[in-house]
């Protein structure tokens, strides 16, 4: 055991003899821990900084925007001069999510409905 290792450790036991780790919060509680196994070992580190700063990967933030492209499109007519810029700018969100490796079939069908009102309700 290295010598910080070993300095650790006696401040911990010292610490539970005294009592001063007794009734912390989430005590006897099983960990909440994040399943990462996903994401590829180098970029696990870069992930959990962004989550706990509270932004997101930029393939999910790509996801959102194509959702919320989805939602405008539904909602102005072909006529429309900004369609065609918003149809574009939402198959080239498309385009990059699938090189990425992600699967679009959250932009079409029912579950895409779905989504996009779970996402309007937050």
């Amino acid at each position: 055991m290295w010598l910080l290792d070993q300095w650790a450790e006696r401040h911990i036991v010292d610490a539970m003899r005294k009592g001063e780790l007794n009734n912390l919060p989430g005590s006897g509680e099983p960990l909440a821990l994040d399943d990462d196994s996903h994401v590829p070992i180098e970029l696990r580190a870069g992930y959990r900084l962004l989550k706990n700063s509270g932004c997101l990967p930029p393939e999910l933030e790509q996801r959102k925007e194509a959702i919320e492209l989805l939602d405008i499109l539904k909602g102005i007519r072909r006529e429309d001069p900004r369609y065609q810029e918003v149809s574009k700018r939402l198959t080239l969100l498309e385009v990059k999510l699938r090189q990425a490796g992600l699967s679009t079939d959250f932009l079409h069908g029912a579950y895409a409905d779905k989504l996009t009102h779970k996402i309007s309700e937050e």
